[in-house]
């Protein structure tokens, strides 16, 4: 049981980081209908400003950990945030009345700028977070002990998934963002500025994208530049299966993709820890082509 436990907890944190960054997927591809390729190395860039703020300014030891950590988070939300805005003005904007191929080509091209200017400037080699930056406590759950440090990072995510799924369905930003979604012609006519919306987009998903490299960068340690190739593929394939331009979908996906990942890891074997991920894709593929939770999208009569 204790065995388990354990195993369920890693699931639930892996989940929650990547389900923060299949959001960024999905909320672009839910308004503009377009996967944006760049948005691993957004996320790698993420953990490497973390790092910078935690390790080479010792945020943590100038303001305390549990202050200097959530200066942090705001910060990288905030600069992964502009860098998104950045992107989606110079590689996606201009390519908007283009045939989608072009932005798709644009989309790739800006992740191997982004992965290199990466490389470039924090080097080719590994970083690593300290290990003392979150507290070393466990908790008990279930007469069994869980480290503190996945308890408060599965807590985070799912946070900021829940602050993000009240926005998007309680407040008016967010009713404009999924009328965009359903029809941006409509949309128009209604007096909503698809343009801010896609530009309000392109701030969410980076900054999600950025607070989990983060987390990743506190959870593992380890960091490197190509990074967020792995991680964005695992993201993409949670949102396949939750059902891609579904918030919740995105959320359940990443969730049931890091509990496979774990249990798969610990009660088969480590090395098809990867394998299992597409395993279950293709088979909810088969029996739900459009995913868990697909996108509900209005019919025009």
């Amino acid at each position: 049981m204790d065995f388990f436990i354990q195993q369920f907890s890693n699931g639930l944190t892996v989940g929650g980081i990547y389900a923060l960054i299949a959001l960024g997927y999905t909320m672009v591809y839910g308004v503009m209908k377009l996967i944006n390729f760049a948005h691993g190395e957004l996320f790698t860039l993420g953990a490497y400003v973390g790092f910078t703020l935690l390790v080479s300014f010792n945020f943590t030891g100038i303001l305390g950990s549990a202050l200097g950590i959530g200066v942090a988070v705001l910060l990288v939300s905030f600069l992964v945030a502009l860098a998104g805005h950045l992107l989606e003005r110079v590689a996606y904007r201009p390519l908007r009345r283009s045939d989608r191929l072009a932005a798709v080509v644009s989309a790739l091209g800006a992740s191997i700028f982004l992965q290199n200017a990466i490389m470039l400037n924090w080097g080719a080699q590994n970083r690593a977070y300290k290990a003392d930056l979150l507290p070393n406590v466990t908790l008990r759950f279930l007469g069994q002990s869980v480290p503190l440090t996945r308890v408060l990072i599965f807590l985070t995510a799912v946070a900021v998934m829940l602050a993000l799924y009240l926005f998007i369905n309680r407040t008016r930003i967010g009713m404009a963002i999924r009328a965009a979604a359903i029809d941006q012609g409509a949309a128009k006519l209604m007096g909503i500025d698809v343009s801010a919306v896609i530009a309000v987009v392109f701030i969410i998903g980076p900054a999600l994208g950025g607070l989990a490299g983060l987390l990743v960068g506190l959870y593992y340690g380890p960091i490197n530049f190509g990074m967020g190739q792995l991680y964005g593929l695992k993201a993409f394939t949670a949102a396949i299966i939750g059902g891609i331009g579904n918030i919740q979908g995105a959320m359940v996906g990443g969730l049931l993709l890091g509990l496979v990942e774990s249990l798969g890891a610990a009660y088969i074997s480590v090395a098809w820890k990867d394998a299992l991920t597409f395993v279950v894709l293709i088979l909810i593929l088969v029996a739900r082509p459009t995913g868990l939770l697909p996108e509900r999208v209005a019919e025009k009569l």
